[in-house]
């Protein structure tokens, strides 16, 4: 008995034209994870390229985005990437640093001169090949790079110069490149949990924290801080990464439409960061909070002369590499 008897000619060419179609018309689900709120433009423009590759991809794609660590804090994620838990994520370089040391030089302060430097850098030389190590060290697959915002202090005591932070009780990430700055100045550093930092503030734990203007305002640290001090020491940045085991799997194609898409939303994402973080110090001036500028060469100078590069694992030859990035 064939096949065409036993279910007659129409469901037998349906069941056929099933059969050859599904592994072209297979849908491919990932996983996009993140620790940003979805208030915050790394959430929106993740959205807007999820949605983008879908569409570009005729459906083949659906990538699910989530945010504000759902899937994990931001080393839980990293770690995911090779454990098959997530399948992409967006996460700074200090992170990247702890399987490849040397891409952490790019958190060492004042490394950029501000964000048209950096992204200077992301087309650069060093650039290629200091996430190539990393790709090559992890095998994950660093697609793009946003602007994250330059990291300023704020504090209940005036400062003017980097010895005014002597003594200061100051919250900063327990990140080494992150403790550099404060630490050459004298501050007395605290690792509170994100979450915790304006009570902290608020009730005198701490007396100062360092973050991006756009942070500031949106944890309302600004409430709670007299001073908003224009140091600048780290112009800092996320790598949006793709998982190994997904890359690969990749045709050429849609590793150039991934490519693509991530790269056009670092670009949005970038532009939102940086046009908001350009109206901000006059937003908060007109709050009455103390918006000064200081020296930042004054602090750059003290960095370079008690923080060795060695120490974290990065090389002085590639931050000078980045310094002459044009």
């Amino acid at each position: 008995m064939t096949l065409t008897k036993t279910l007659g000619p129409l469901a037998f060419a349906l069941a056929a034209g099933l059969l050859a179609a599904s592994p072209a018309s297979a849908q491919t689900k990932l996983k996009w994870a993140h620790v940003y709120e979805t208030s915050e433009a790394f959430h929106k423009w993740s959205v807007w390229a999820a949605d983008e590759i879908k569409k570009r991809s005729d459906g083949r794609y659906q990538i699910d985005v989530y945010p504000a660590s759902q899937l994990g804090k931001e080393n839980d994620i990293n770690q995911g990437l090779s454990l098959g838990t997530v399948d992409i994520i967006i996460s700074g370089s200090s992170f990247a640093a702890k399987a490849f040391p040397r891409i952490g030089v790019t958190y060492y302060p004042y490394t950029f001169r501000g964000p048209e430097h950096l992204l200077a850098y992301t087309r650069s030389d060093i650039y290629k090949e200091l996430t190539a190590g990393y790709e090559q060290k992890t095998g994950n697959e660093i697609v793009a790079t946003t602007y994250y915002g330059t990291r300023h202090t704020t504090s209940n005591r005036p400062i003017t110069k980097c010895a005014d932070m002597k003594g200061l009780k100051m919250r900063v990430p327990d990140v080494p490149a992150y403790l550099a700055m404060p630490r050459a100045c004298g501050a007395n550093t605290t690792p509170i949990a994100f979450a915790e930092v304006y009570l902290a503030l608020q009730n005198g734990t701490v007396e100062a924290q360092e973050n991006p203007l756009p942070t500031i305002e949106a944890k309302k640290f600004f409430e709670v801080q007299k001073h908003i001090v224009l140091t600048g020491h780290i112009v800092d940045h996320l790598n949006t990464v793709v998982a190994g085991g997904v890359w690969k799997k990749l045709s050429e194609a849609d590793r150039k439409l991934f490519t693509d898409v991530m790269l056009e939303a670092a670009g949005k994402a970038t532009q939102e960061v940086a046009g908001r973080e350009r109206e901000l110090a006059a937003v908060f001036r007109s709050k009455g909070i103390a918006v000064n500028e200081v020296n930042t060469a004054e602090f750059r100078d003290t960095v370079l002369k008690n923080v060795p590069f060695e120490q974290f694992g990065y090389q002085k030859a590639d931050w000078e590499r980045i310094q002459a990035v044009k």
